[in-house]
């Protein structure tokens, strides 16, 4: 019996990053034997076990065989005659078909310690092509490290695009990816990968097309409204925002994809349009709620941000009413983001001020301030009372503006 830490944590370590999880490879055992010394088996489709002190995982070698289509489409071969380079050659890339001995000697069949060095997701063998989540798993090693695709995995990714293999994803999976490369070093970098493949097409069609679709030179350098979101995304990195808001300025300008060819560059009206964009994306990937709620908000109405201290003050409390501003702050705050990031994603105005997010957070908490107890308190109740609150934030918003201004 002879075990070695594999994956993700002998990556890690060569990167120099931080270790969380250790999963290790049994070679040479049986499932009787494990349990015999204690371990605790949990994997259900696979021999995989706890340490009976340490909790990690432990799994003994195996081999696997495509058997039908999609991610669960395998059967697996587990005995103590399958080898560590055996095991080692399943795996989706070279930089994660790494071992450690427990004498902490490297063992790398498959060149992924060069690999690392060289900053390159490469497939360890034709292999790959059975499991469509590979290609997302490659966007998101993208997004985590910064490193290119070798031309020979794109070029397999682009064939099990074109077989069908990346239409067999299951929602859920395909958001859980998603959200974990958005919050990811270079998040933009996960949909670059996928539109070079071809995936981009089938699991997000709604931001694929967003790219050859121009925009106004004058607000939009950059030209490009794909060019623009990913160029947005790299801002969300810059404002330090969470995955959940840059989910949102992924879906910000979606309503641009269906503007009328003949209105170019131009794209009135593309906030609404948006919104229900918005919604069928989420629907279909089952995004949680919360995840929806800001995505439409910053959809429905980022241009009102970028103008707001333009804006009446009785329209400045309808934006801040519409988005829910009042009884959810910290979504206002993610709103507020995520407008920025929006503005700041444009070629050359990268750096351009943007003091409509400070202004409105003064007007929101300005307006939040007003009670209706005083009014209560003399008699009046229902109506009276929300007249009254509603008259005295707008007065305090139009202050604000004055002040500011």
């Amino acid at each position: 019996m002879e075990t070695y830490l594999v994956g993700g944590a002998v990556r890690d370590d060569l990167l120099g990053r931080p270790v969380i999880d250790r999963d290790y490879v049994v070679v040479g055992s049986t499932p009787q034997e494990m349990e015999a010394r204690g371990f605790r088996r949990v994997g259900v489709d696979f021999p995989v076990f706890l340490h009976p002190e340490t909790h990690c995982e432990y799994a003994l070698a195996r081999t696997e065989r495509k058997t039908a289509p999609g991610y669960r489409g395998f059967a697996v071969h587990a005995d103590p005659t399958v080898t560590l380079e055996e095991d080692l050659r399943r795996r989706d890339l070279t930089i994660n078909a790494m071992a450690r001995a427990e004498d902490g000697a490297l063992i790398d069949p498959y060149g992924g310690h060069a690999d690392l060095r060289a900053g390159i997701l490469r497939h360890v063998s034709p292999a790959f092509a059975e499991d469509p989540v590979r290609i997302l798993r490659v966007a998101r090693f993208a997004a985590r490290f910064g490193f290119t695709v070798a031309a020979e995995t794109m070029t397999l990714m682009r064939a099990m695009v074109a077989s069908g293999e990346a239409s067999a994803l299951v929602p859920e999976r395909v958001f859980t990816e998603l959200d974990r490369a958005l919050g990811e070093p270079h998040p933009w970098l996960f949909v670059e990968v996928l539109r070079a493949c071809g995936a981009l097409a089938v699991q997000f069609p709604e931001i694929d097309r967003l790219f050859g679709i121009p925009q106004p030179p004058a607000h939009h350098p950059e030209g490009d409204t794909g060019v623009h979101v990913l160029l947005a995304l790299r801002q969300t990195v810059r404002l330090g925002l969470t995955p959940r808001t840059r989910f949102a300025v992924l879906l910000h300008d979606l309503g641009k994809g269906l503007t009328p060819r003949a209105e170019w560059p131009a794209h009135k009206g593309h906030e609404a349009r948006g919104v229900g964009l918005v919604d069928a994306v989420c629907a279909r990937l089952k995004a949680p709620v919360e995840y929806r709620a800001l995505a439409r908000a910053v959809a429905g109405y980022h241009l009102q941000v970028h103008t707001a201290m333009r804006l009446r003050p009785a329209t400045v409390l309808r934006l801040i009413e519409a988005v829910d501003g009042f009884r959810r702050p910290g979504r206002f705050l993610e709103f507020l983001g995520a407008c920025e990031a929006d503005a700041r994603g444009r070629s050359g105005l990268e750096d351009r001020p943007y003091p409509q997010a400070p202004w409105l957070r003064a007007a929101r908490d300005a307006a939040a301030a007003v009670s209706g107890r005083d009014w209560a308190a003399r008699g009046l109740a229902g109506d009276q009372i929300r007249e009254r609150i509603r008259a005295a934030r707008i007065d305090l918003i139009a202050a604000l503006k004055t002040d500011e201004c």
